[in-house]
């Protein structure tokens, strides 16, 4: 009899530990496919090669950024403040290319590749301040981030000060509106994010420490990693992700001014979450954020081509976010009773 009884105990543990493993993965790739399929049917419009560019643009900062708080969501933290660095830094970098002053190298004018420096010194800076408050100071990542969306919000109003800014270096200006042959630009340099970023995950030691933290902190200390010197280093990442974002927004956009990239904070996180990496650090990556960014661009550009309420857009977006939080923290407490 107690044979009998523990086969079905053995075998419900089995089918919970292939749906932990399988759920955050397989939900957000039903979903991506059940978008498109009900959009196609809907919009003959949706379904056409022109849209799904449009499509790949208007997901190409997120990614950006996204592929940075991938870093951070994999060792358990958060990061509020990408939205403000991007925004710092995109008119940072249109602050100093409306400058006056030159520095010439072999007597050639450089004041858009100066910018450039100063702009990715910005971002890189805000993100050393979050790294120090975090691993130094100790103060939790979800508020030492939203002291710094304030402070990134505050550099912001300081230098345009109401005003809007159209001048961008050249090279900005190509990437973020430009082609490279038949490809939109800014999605190519989105790709390679991307790229870069799985393999650091994937190849690197660095990437192994990353999953160990979120994984178990405790255990990566004991095993030697410097958790504090890998959560700093993701946190730096982040702002670099999110400065390069806002350059290239910026010139995608035609313009840098105040609050110019509150949304992406949101879509950001969104991304990442809706792919299946887990909130509580240690699993997910790259991979999965790709496919979160393909369920949210597929969503809102799907939404444009039918005839919707537009206030409803904005509801059906927070339904979905949180039934992707659903499913991670389930598949978090399933993983968990497993073991």
């Amino acid at each position: 009899m107690k044979i009998e009884a523990a086969e079905p105990a053995v075998g419900r543990r089995g089918a919970g530990a292939w749906l932990a493993t399988r759920l955050t993965n397989v939900a957000p790739l039903v979903t991506l496919l059940f978008l498109i399929a009900i959009f196609s049917a809907m919009a003959p419009s949706f379904s056409t090669v022109d849209n799904l560019w449009n499509v790949l643009r208007q997901v190409a900062i997120t990614g950006i950024i996204a592929t940075g708080l991938t870093f951070v969501i994999l060792t358990a933290e958060i990061d509020l403040s990408v939205a403000s660095v991007a925004n710092a830094t995109g008119i940072a970098v249109a602050f100093f290319t409306l400058q006056e002053a030159y520095v010439t190298i072999a007597n050639v004018p450089l004041p858009g590749f100066l910018a450039i420096v100063l702009a990715i010194l910005v971002c890189l800076a805000l993100g050393a301040v979050t790294a120090v408050g975090v691993t130094l100071i100790g103060i939790p990542s979800f508020i030492m981030t939203l002291a710094m969306l304030q402070i990134a919000a505050g550099i912001c109003a300081l230098l345009v000060r109401g005003q809007i800014a159209y001048a961008v270096p050249p090279a900005v200006k190509w990437l973020g509106a430009g082609t490279i042959g038949p490809f939109p630009a800014i999605v190519v340099v989105a790709a390679l994010f991307l790229l870069v970023g799985h393999l650091v995950l994937t190849y690197t030691r660095f990437g192994r420490y990353v999953y160990m933290v979120g994984g178990n902190r405790e255990a990566a200390e004991y095993s030697g990693v410097n958790v504090k010197l890998v959560i700093a280093a993701v946190l730096v990442i982040s702002a670099f992700c999110s400065g390069m974002a806002g350059m290239l927004g910026v010139a995608y956009f035609g313009s840098a001014q105040q609050n110019q990239f509150d949304d992406y904070l949101l879509d950001a996180i969104a991304a990442v979450v809706v792919g299946g990496t887990s909130l509580f650090g240690g699993r997910g990556g790259i991979p999965n954020t790709i496919l979160g960014l393909f369920v949210l661009g597929v969503l809102n550009n799907g939404l444009d081509h039918i005839d919707i309420d537009s206030f409803l857009k904005i509801l059906i977006r927070g339904l979905i976010l949180l039934l992707a939080l659903i499913i991670n923290v389930y598949a978090q407490k399933l993983r968990e009773a497993r073991a």
